[in-house]
C-alpha cells in the first residue's frame, strides 16, 4: 500500500477536453474547477464520473481535485473519468484489471474530422450539377 498523504496526478483526455486530476487521501469529495461535482455536472455525468471509484471500491477514501478545460460537458466528464481511473492505478496497481475490464483505461481517440476545402462540412459536398 502506498503512502496515504501522497498526491497522485494523472491527465485524462477526450475529444478536445483535457482534465488534470489530483487525488489524495480524504473524505470522498470531488472538486472540479473550484466547484463541487454536484454544481459542475448534471446527474447523468456525475454517475459516470464516480464509476472508477465505485469499481475500485475507494469512493470515500480520496478527495479529488480536477482542473478541466475545453470541449463540452460530456467530453469533460469522460476526460475526468479517464484521469481518475489513471490516478487510481497509480495509487494501487491491483485496481488495474477491474478498471481495464470496465474499459476505463482506454482513451477514446475519436475526434471531430476536419473540414475539407471544396466541401460544406468534412464530407458533405455542394450539390453537383451535370449541366
Amino acid at each position: 500500500m502506498a503512502n496515504q498523504s501522497k498526491v497522485y496526478h494523472a491527465v485524462g483526455k477526450r475529444k478536445t477536453s483535457i482534465a488534470r486530476v489530483y487525488m489524495q487521501a480524504g473524505q470522498g469529495q470531488i472538486t472540479i474547477n473550484g466547484r463541487s461535482a454536484e454544481v459542475y455536472f448534471p446527474k447523468l455525468y456525475r454517475e459516470s464520473l464516480n464509476l472508477p471509484m465505485t469499481i475500485s471500491g475507494s469512493k470515500a477514501n480520496f478527495d479529488v481535485r480536477i482542473n478541466v478545460m475545453g470541449g463540452g460537458s460530456a467530453s469533460q466528464a469522460d476526460a475526468c473519468k479517464f484521469g481518475i481511473s489513471k490516478a487510481l492505478v497509480l495509487h494501487d496497481a491491483s485496481n488495474r484489471p477491474a478498471l481495464k475490464k470496465a474499459m476505463l483505461l482506454t482513451r477514446d481517440s475519436r475526434v471531430v474530422e476536419r473540414k475539407k476545402y471544396g466541401h460544406k462540412k468534412a464530407r458533405k459536398s455542394f450539390q453537383f450539377s451535370k449541366r
